[in-house]
């Protein structure tokens, strides 16, 4: 029996006990119609006793206190809530205070401050609600086009992003973790960074190359997820913690929580949805609006997160709990539930997968009845809150996956759910100027903050589940396009000029020999020397952004003679070029007779790709595409314990 087995009776109990104790509780009448739209009306006071106690108290700090009715600079000193709230501004309708917002950051907003910075918070939080915000407001179709608005939002966006771009200038191309806006990465800057931290960039990032017509900003986020993949184990685990420039694992628990999370997520939210769109993996009742999520149509990525997806329902899936295992050999390592695994059950929504999303979210909800909130840590094998870590920082993950979970199944016990959670935040969470920190859930005793992700995502989620209820007459649910939401909560939207650049010609991540070959693409943003390192070619620096666009022509590396786009005849492992590195207990693989040796790189990547001739493997393109095509990839486990 391996070491999930072995776990899984105690895991079983955990469930039965928890559940059991409180199934009386959790037995609540249906939410009505009428009920969901005061429950929604509710939501809505919610959002702007927060709001409206930030602006006045705290504004423009970065984030409210709301005990003590005051502010704090708590991510890099720019209004990070203000910023956070522009796209559920947007979706209450509230045009007065959204055009507002947006003019006040286009006018007052400037990122040439010598603050270092967190990479991740800053992507999604900032670079994200910058973005959003730019998509509604200069969209006539949003219904929120603000008259006066001139990309002032974009151009701030897109300084925002070249800033970072220092951050990814390390030899394995995943980023450091903190970067300065002025002055780029201190020289003693830790190596050390998240899987989560590293990998989830990509829909801010690639939003800002096909709206700037730039593309260094999505492929170095993408080089950042593949020098993650890269370097998984064998059982096709990532670990929580890595070293940037050697690529060395320094901590090897794999899970689905904390400085992991995210890395699923925006492998499949940055994927070609239309590809899930087959009878094995999407129910009818999901297809109606699946394709919200098809963004950038980017098979790479979904190719990785069915073996991550899959990887992770074979060895960290104790139904109905997910524990951390060590990512070599699958040994349990913490039978914990952390509050950040509550995401799970929507992605698997997303995914396709929902009964085991059900079950999941089942016992993740019975924690928060237990105790009213969900801590950060919940130890299945004491059944009590994990020393350490009671505090509930108003964490939206596990609404986000009521909501998605409603959304598919129409079930109204999630609206009962939503219920419960509304109730337990006016009365345990509410302070005199907005919501505040639970420090420890057992006895509700408040802290003297508030997240700015309280106005982006808890209450954007609540609201939106009871909406829905009523009709669901939102920019979501009936507006012109279909979203994705961002990690942080942001709506970005499926539009052509987000997800039809070129036909995604210029995003699949490879590099085709010019001859006889010709195809529109970006024009050149790169230059300056090439090298290789262990077989893979390295493009070192990386010009300007420009706003206006380019001319049309082959994106052609300066000495390589390769354009970058779709090259035919290749295997999809020879596309994506994804295959074991840097793993010590692992065969090396034969090398190929036209690999020579060479000496490590002195440049920084920006751009990865084997050096191959199309001559090569022509002949195996019909007998390899169709068989190794995502699209024939089932997102399952093939064990028992998953869908």
């Amino acid at each position: 029996m391996g070491p999930i087995g072995t776990l899984s009776t105690t895991v079983f109990l955990a469930s039965v006990v928890i559940c059991c104790c409180f199934a009386v509780n959790s037995v609540a009448d249906g939410v009505t119609v009428e009920e969901a739209k005061v429950l929604r009306d509710e939501v809505h006071e919610m959002f702007y006793h927060a709001f409206d106690g930030y602006m006045k108290h705290a504004f423009p700090l970065d984030e409210l206190r709301p005990l003590s009715c005051g502010g704090e600079d708590s991510l890099g000193g720019y209004a990070l809530t203000l910023i956070d709230s522009l796209d559920t501004l947007a979706l209450l309708g509230d045009d007065e205070q959204f055009s507002y917002a947006v003019e006040w950051i286009g006018r007052n907003l400037r990122f040439d401050i010598n603050k270092t910075i967190s990479v991740f918070e800053t992507t999604i939080r900032v670079l994200g609600g910058l973005l959003s915000a730019h998509l509604i407001a200069s969209d006539y179709a949003t219904g929120m086009r603000v008259p006066s608005y001139e990309n002032q939002l974009l151009y701030l966006a897109e300084d925002l992003g070249r800033r970072m771009l220092p951050a990814f200038e390390t030899p394995t191309g995943i980023p450091f973790g903190s970067v300065n806006l002025l002055l780029g990465v201190d020289e003693n800057e830790s190596k050390m960074t998240s899987t989560a931290g590293g990998g989830t960039l990509t829909l801010e990032f690639g939003i800002l190359s096909r709206l700037t017509n730039n593309p260094v900003f999505e492929q170095v986020t993408k080089n950042a997820v593949r020098g993650l993949w890269a370097r998984r184990s064998k059982l096709n685990l990532v670990g929580a913690h890595i070293n940037v420039f050697t690529g060395e694992w320094t901590q090897k628990e794999a899970g689905i929580g904390t400085s992991i999370d995210s890395f699923y997520e925006y492998l499949l939210k940055a994927s070609a949805a239309s590809k899930l769109s087959s009878p094995s993996l999407l129910s009818s009742i999901l297809r109606r609006f699946f394709q919200a999520y098809l963004l950038f149509g980017d098979e790479e990525y979904l190719f990785i997160f069915q073996e991550a997806y899959q990887a992770a329902m074979r060895h960290l899936f104790a139904d109905p709990w997910y524990v951390e295992v060590n990512m070599d050999s699958a040994a349990i390592v913490w039978p914990l539930f952390n509050s950040l695994q509550a995401f799970w059950p929507g992605l698997q929504v997303l995914a396709g997968d929902i009964d085991p999303a059900i079950r999941t979210h089942d016992a993740f909800f019975s924690v928060w009845k237990r105790y009213g909130f969900t801590p950060e840590g919940f130890n299945l094998a004491t059944l009590s809150v994990q020393h350490g870590q009671k505090s509930y920082p108003l964490r939206p993950e596990l609404i986000e996956s009521t909501y998605w979970l409603y959304k598919a199944t129409r079930d109204p016990r999630y609206l009962d759910a939503g219920r419960d959670i509304v109730a337990s935040l006016q009365y345990g969470a509410r302070c005199p100027c907005g919501y505040c920190h639970i420090t420890d859930v057992e006895d509700h005793k408040q802290e003297d903050h508030m997240e700015s992700f309280f106005l982006a995502e808890t209450v954007k989620y609540l609201w939106l589940l009871f909406d829905l209820a009523v009709g669901g007459d939102n920019l979501v649910e009936n507006g012109p396009y279909k979203y994705v939401f961002s990690t942080e909560g942001h709506l970005l939207p499926a539009s052509p000029q987000i997800s039809l650049v070129r036909e995604h010609c210029s995003y699949y991540g490879a590099y085709c020999n010019t001859s006889g070959l010709r195809q529109d693409s970006y024009a050149s943003v790169m230059w300056g020397r090439s090298s290789k390192v262990n077989g893979t070619r390295i493009l070192g620096e990386w010009g300007p952004s420009r706003l206006q666009r380019p001319q049309t022509s082959q994106w052609r590396t300066s000495n390589s003679g390769l354009i970058k786009g779709f090259c035919h005849g290749l295997t999809h492992g020879q596309k994506f070029g994804i295959t074991y590195i840097n793993s010590m207990d692992a065969p090396k693989e034969k090398e190929p007779e036209n690999h020579k040796e060479a000496a490590p790189s002195e440049n920084h990547p920006v751009a990865l790709f084997s050096e191959m001739s199309l001559a090569d493997s022509s002949h195996e393109m019909k007998e390899n595409v169709s068989s190794q095509s995502p699209s024939n990839i089932e997102l399952k486990s093939d064990t028992p314990q998953s869908k």
